[in-house]
C-alpha cells in the first residue's frame, strides 16, 4: 500500500480501497464514521448547493426541507448559493436542532441574527480550483438517511480512523461481514483485523454494501 492518498494530495492520486458487503442490519455500525468526518471528491470549488446537489447527487428538496443546519469550516451558513468550498473545507449537515440553540443555529431562521460574529461571511472564502476532496460531517437523522448513501456510493476516510474503529468493533459486527474487497482483491472479512494501513494522513476509498446473506 505503498500509494496513498492525503487530504492535502491532489485527489486523483492512488490510495488503498476497500469493499464491503454487510448485511443490513450491520450497515449502521458504520454510521459513526459518517459522523467523525469523511471526505468526498467533487470536481471543482463551488458553492454549497451546486455541491451537495450537482455534484454528490442530492435532492434540492432534500436540501432545503430536511438538512436545517449547515456548518463550513465550523461557521454556521445561511444562503447556501453564496458560501462557497473549496479544497479541505469541512462542511457538517444536520436535521433541524431542538431548543434554543437549534434555532439560533438553524440556515435562515428568525434568530440567525442572534449568531453575531460566528456565522459564516463569504469573503471570508478563497475559490480554488479543479478537482478536490471536501470533507463531510453528518449528525442526527441526516446521518440515518443520508450514511447509507455515502457508504454504498463510496467514501474517502483516513486510514488510522478506519483502523482504530475496525479494532474496536464487537464479534456481532465481524459476524454481519459477507465479504471483503481490498485493493480489488478478495480478503476473508476476518483478516481486516490486522491489516497494515497506510500510516499518517493517507486515506482510504471505502465501499459499505448492505445485501441480504
Amino acid at each position: 500500500m505503498s500509494d496513498t492518498l492525503s487530504p492535502a494530495c491532489p485527489a486523483t492520486a492512488a490510495a488503498a480501497t476497500l469493499a464491503l458487503r454487510v448485511r443490513p442490519g450491520t450497515l449502521p455500525r458504520f454510521f459513526p464514521l459518517c459522523q467523525q468526518g469523511f471526505y468526498v471528491k467533487v470536481p471543482k470549488s463551488g458553492s454549497i448547493r451546486a455541491i451537495l446537489c450537482h455534484d454528490l447527487g442530492l435532492s434540492p428538496d432534500y436540501l432545503e426541507g430536511r438538512i436545517q443546519t449547515i456548518f463550513l469550516n465550523g461557521k454556521p451558513v445561511d444562503d447556501v448559493d453564496a458560501a462557497l468550498v473549496a479544497a479541505g473545507d469541512t462542511l457538517a449537515l444536520s436535521a433541524a436542532m431542538p431548543g434554543l440553540v437549534g434555532a439560533t443555529m438553524r440556515r435562515g431562521g428568525y434568530l440567525a441574527g442572534f449568531r453575531g460574529n460566528i456565522s459564516h461571511r463569504d469573503q471570508d472564502q478563497a475559490v480554488q480550483g479543479g478537482e478536490c476532496l471536501v470533507q463531510l460531517k453528518l449528525f442526527n437523522l441526516v446521518t440515518e438517511e443520508l450514511g447509507p448513501f455515502f457508504l454504498e456510493q463510496g467514501l474517502w476516510i483516513k486510514a488510522a480512523v478506519l483502523e482504530a474503529f475496525l479494532q474496536h468493533q464487537p464479534e456481532d459486527f465481524w459476524a454481519g461481514l459477507l465479504a471483503a474487497e481490498l485493493n480489488r482483491e478478495d480478503l476473508d472479512p476476518q483478516a481486516l483485523r490486522s491489516v497494515p494501513w497506510p500510516p499518517g494522513e493517507a486515506l482510504v476509498h471505502l465501499k459499505v454494501t448492505a445485501s441480504p446473506d
